[in-house]
């Protein structure tokens, strides 16, 4: 399927939050889900590069936030009925010199899908963490 991948305009905000909030309490599911709410997107996307990715009909199926100084990816979230339709990939294509520029992210241990899909892509394990949501591993993707 083809997707649109665009940045983002302040009239996404309300889907960006909803997607935010939504696949956080699907896919965390060892939290305690009263953590998140719909206000947290903006918060932390502050200061980042937001993309959409927009299926044939113009719904948001997902987006990704990149924190550009340190070609950081913060955050890459799909609507759970988009996920595996090839969404996070089209996103991706999106980064600045992708794929020949090293980008990582922090993606959490128990995400099994989301490490899955990144191992797919050629990301490597660079280093490890804790947060609030859990341990985490520093992945890597890095050009040949």
């Amino acid at each position: 399927m083809k997707y649109t991948v665009r940045n983002s305009r302040p009239s996404d905000n309300g889907q960006l939050s909803d997607i935010y909030l939504n696949v956080r309490r699907q896919t965390f599911t060892w939290v305690d889900p009263g953590k998140f709410r719909h206000e947290d997107f903006l918060a932390h996307s502050q200061g980042e590069i937001v993309w959409v990715a927009e299926a044939p009909e113009g719904e948001i199926a997902g987006f990704m936030t990149l924190w550009p100084a340190d070609d950081f990816i913060h955050m890459l979230y799909i609507r759970k009925e988009w996920q595996g339709e090839g969404v996070g990939t089209a996103l991706l294509k999106a980064l600045p010199g992708w794929p020949r520029r090293r980008y990582r992210l922090k993606c959490l241990i128990n995400n099994r899908s989301a490490k899955t899909f990144y191992a797919g892509r050629g990301f490597v394990v660079t280093g490890n963490g804790t947060s609030a949501e859990g341990d985490y591993e520093e992945l890597s993707f890095i050009p040949a």
